[in-house]
């Protein structure tokens, strides 16, 4: 199988990282894997010690996203597709897996559309339109070099940030990044590690739901976990068979999600 994972930038200092790492190992044996990661904390972190405060938004659907300015761009891809790419490879390596970081930059793998304007949402439910930044949505994946790499048994390791028309770089979702290319590359499953147990409802993991049953209740889903449940509706309209969502700890992370002894599964119709 073709697997697509979503997994955090922060997920490799916990103490549960050698053991996800060591999962990965065992699954990339019998499968083709490519990995997105995020890192939006540590983004944060590094911009606050470099006198760059970071400004959150939430946009009428409840997405809560970063406003990516000029400066913080700039921070951003140093940090997502420098540092954390660096150390997911470095990880990876140790455990005898050939691991090729990548941005979407590289050979404009991720090309996308800069968004002209954004509309916030307070507390109080007012709406502000402002400048849209180079915050960005992907139009487009170029698969080559992610089929190259897969073909010669690397393991991609992808940092999602895009290339715009005006060959900028672009701040996109990580969520949303995996699931378009999970569908770009028609891949089996998408992973989407996280740090709860699952999609949580009424205080309790679903083990498994339709994509029907999703829509039907999307509304009541908080901010965090409503990109991931929109990030997996969009792969499975492309074609992914199925999507997991699932915490990135335990012995077996991923090998538990895809025997469904774990997390959430989110199937089609």
């Amino acid at each position: 199988m073709l697997l697509v994972i979503k997994m955090g930038g922060s997920i490799l200092k916990e103490g549960a990282s050698h053991d996800l790492v060591a999962d990965l190992k065992e699954v990339a044996q019998t499968n083709k894997i490519v990995l997105v990661h995020g890192g939006g904390i540590e983004v944060t972190e590094i911009a606050s010690k470099l006198g760059k405060e970071q400004k959150f938004i939430i946009s009428p659907e409840g997405f809560r996203s970063r406003y990516t300015d000029k400066e913080t761009i700039e921070i951003y891809t140093m940090v997502m597709a420098g540092k954390i790419n660096k150390q997911i490879v470095l990880a990876l390596q140790k455990q005898g897996l050939s691991a090729v970081g990548i941005s979407g930059l590289d050979a404009s793998t991720l090309k996308g559309d800069r968004k002209t304007k954004l509309i916030s949402v307070d507390e109080h439910g007012r709406k502000k339109v402002m400048d849209g930044g180079y915050t960005g949505r992907i139009t487009q994946v170029n698969s080559e070099l992610l089929n190259l790499l897969l073909e010669k048994s690397y393991v991609p390791i992808v940092t999602p940030i895009a290339l715009s028309q005006d060959n900028e770089p672009l701040n996109v979702d990580g969520d949303r990044t995996a699931a378009i290319i999970a569908g770009a590359l028609k891949a089996d499953r998408l992973i989407l590690l996280t740090d709860v147990p699952g999609l949580i409802l009424k205080g309790e993991c679903v083990p498994k739901i339709t994509s029907t049953e999703v829509k039907e209740i999307a509304h009541g889903i908080g901010s965090g976990m409503s990109t991931k449940v929109h990030a997996a509706l969009e792969a499975l309209n492309q074609g992914v068979k199925e999507v997991l969502i699932t915490a990135g700890t335990g012995n077996t992370p991923i090998s538990s999600a895809l025997n469904h002894k774990v997390g959430t599964v989110i199937t089609g119709e």
